[in-house]
């Protein structure tokens, strides 16, 4: 199938931007590949660090086998983490097994964004995925390893291990997912139970019994939010081994899979002929493949934030307007929560992403050229892992999809494009993702209510301040400011406003979260209020206009242009919970056109 023209367009615009700064990412990779394995040529005293703790010194230091690095973001404070407490074990017999030595090269900070949402711990959101780039950078820089295995799944985790990978590009990279927990309450009914509690129809004891039906076990939470658009990301980016992001804990299917990753990590050395560096498989191809997975499957806004970070630690440069033509431009495919009823195991068992990726070549959607863990091509990511006895084989996927309520073919799909926007008007650039907002709902102009932070309009909420159709604006939650935290813990109050039947949305300068949906929110505004940027001259009263149809963000009052602009106050927000820490990452970050980026 021919590439789709506005695919190959975005990916020459892309190219054309990059052209300095990937040529100058690949010639230093080059560098660093030039020498060949970097432990040949430790001295002996520093081999034997390296080697002294471990079972298998005789081959590290004597032998050619490969030595392949684990970054393991493991704890069990993350559901999602928590099985990785026994993968060193299995890769390290894995990798006897292959022919190749293992080590536990580091580990990396993961924070649980469901603990912290609004919660002063989640101003250190964001930046984490800074803080787990550096991390892994220093497990990497004992300048050992082959190749390395990257043990992430969440928000920050994955962005921020990629962001490494790609700084150290010319080793192998292969991810290494940990999969979904199992089914439990559905996320409608505990959305529900949330809003319910939000009014006071129901007390604690409810809500904490419909909370822990939903987050019940291992793996990761199964709404479809920015942990698994991660997961999603790693496979049609080629970075995962084919079908294997969604596929349960604790099973015999995942612990085989687990074991593949290895032997492929092992094969794809600069020992062998199969040599695939990290840096060579994250192209401008690799990360527009990327972008349309985003699309087709209604992933979360998260991850606007994270691509161009990404990517930038890789020499390519993306602006949101690729994202906005490439949503143009792409189906939507699914419906997973909170852009419908399933979650990511049904969406699995209905096709799930081979079954995408083969409807998405077939349309012209994807690079198909592209070079990934498995060899060049995207071919093999239409298969899926079948279990013969203890090894994995690859089959075809499905061709036809299962349940059409859930997951539908590109030239049928639930909508005709993406649903992710671009907003521009005089209060700034920004995004807004429609494709589980009512359509009626994709215009509103309503008089603005300003806040300075989250909580501020609870109390509101509690006091009954909202009695008419409303904007409400939460500034002064950018990167520079607070460390750009989400808002996610507004949704069930705004969600009793839109179903008291007020007009409601949100425009802010902060983040939504991957699981937030149903109401209307123009974020990631830049530049930022505590920057001097537009939402910090907006006032109570002021006509606002949010137009996701045409793009436009605007405040309508004739003097806007001419205000002085409100001064960011930040008392309370830059003190506790180790935000002390941070201040200089406040103070370098980007913007959120950018990706927000302290160390990229």
């Amino acid at each position: 199938m021919t590439l789709h023209a506005m695919i190959d367009r975005v990916t020459d615009r892309i190219r054309e931007r990059s052209h300095d700064s990937r040529s100058a990412y690949l010639a230093k990779i080059a560098r660093a590949a030039q020498d060949g394995p970097a432990r040949a040529h430790l001295s002996c005293g520093n081999q034997a660090h390296a080697y002294a703790a471990m079972d298998d010194k005789v081959d590290m230091a004597t032998t050619r086998k490969p030595n392949i690095g684990i970054v393991t973001a493991y704890n069990d404070m993350l559901s999602a983490h928590q099985p990785f407490e026994r993968y060193p074990d299995v890769i390290r017999a894995a990798g006897r097994a292959a022919g190749a030595t293992v080590q536990v090269a580091g580990g990396v900070p993961a924070m649980c964004d469901g603990v912290t949402q609004g919660r002063p711990g989640m101003e250190l959101s964001l930046f984490s995925r800074d803080v787990i780039a550096l991390a892994a950078g220093v497990a990497l820089s004992h300048d050992c390893f082959d190749s390395a295995l990257y043990l992430g799944v969440c928000d920050k985790i994955v962005p921020g291990l990629i962001i490494s990978a790609a700084t150290f590009g010319h080793i192998p990279a292969v991810f290494v997912p940990a999969g979904p927990m199992p089914s439990g309450l559905p996320n409608d009914e505990k959305s529900k139970v949330r809003q319910q509690f939000a009014t006071g129809e129901v007390g604690r004891d409810e809500l904490m019994k419909a909370e822990m039906a939903s987050y019940h076990s291992a793996g990761t939470c199964t709404f479809y939010g920015t942990a698994n658009t991660n997961q999603m990301l790693m496979e049609f980016m080629g970075l995962h081994l084919p079908g294997s992001s969604f596929v349960n804990p604790n099973t015999p299917l995942r612990e085989a899979l687990t074991v593949a990753a290895v032997q492929r990590a092992a094969q794809i050395t600069n020992l062998g002929n199969e040599y695939t560096p990290a840096g060579q498989v994250l192209d401008e191809r690799a990360f527009v493949n990327g972008i349309v997975g985003l699309m087709a499957t209604g992933g979360s806004t998260n991850l606007v934030l994270h691509l161009p970070a990404m990517a930038r630690a890789a020499g390519v440069i993306i602006d949101i307007a690729d994202f906005h033509d490439l949503s143009e431009n792409v189906p939507l495919m699914a419906r997973v929560y909170p852009n419908g009823l399933a979650d990511v195991n049904h969406f699995h068992a209905a096709g799930g992403l081979g079954y995408m990726i083969g409807q998405l070549l077939e349309a012209g959607l994807l690079h198909p050229d592209v070079k990934t863990i498995t060899g060049s091509g995207l071919d093999s990511y239409v298969r899926e892992p079948k279990l013969d006895g203890d090894t994995i084989r690859w089959e075809d996927g499905a061709r036809t999809t299962l349940n059409d309520r859930i997951l539908r073919p590109a030239g049928d799909p639930f909508a005709a494009t993406g649903g992710l926007k671009q907003l521009q008007g005089n209060l700034g650039r920004g995004v807004i993702k429609i494709s589980a907002v009512a359509p009626e709902r994709h215009l509103i102009e309503a008089r603005a209510r300003v806040f300075q932070d989250q909580e501020s309009v609870k109390t509101a909420f509690r006091a009954g301040e909202f009695t008419e159709d409303t904007i409400v604006v939460v500034r002064f939650q950018g990167p520079r400011a607070n460390g750009m935290p989400e808002l996610h813990s507004l949704t069930p109050t705004l969600a009793v406003l839109q179903d008291r039947g007020l007009k409601v949305a949100l425009v802010t300068d902060g983040r939504m979260s991957g699981a937030s949906g149903k109401v209307p929110a123009a974020i990631h505004v830049s530049p930022e209020a505590a920057m001097g940027g537009p939402l910090a001259r907006l006032r109570d009263g002021d006509r606002v206009r949010l137009d996701a149809a045409n793009g436009t963000l605007e405040c309508l009052e004739a003097d806007f242009d001419t205000r002085d602009a409100a001064v960011f106050d930040p008392k309370g927000s830059h003190e506790g919970l180790g935000r002390e820490l941070f201040a200089a990452f406040r103070a370098n970050a980007g913007p959120a056109t950018e990706g927000a980026g302290v160390v990229v």
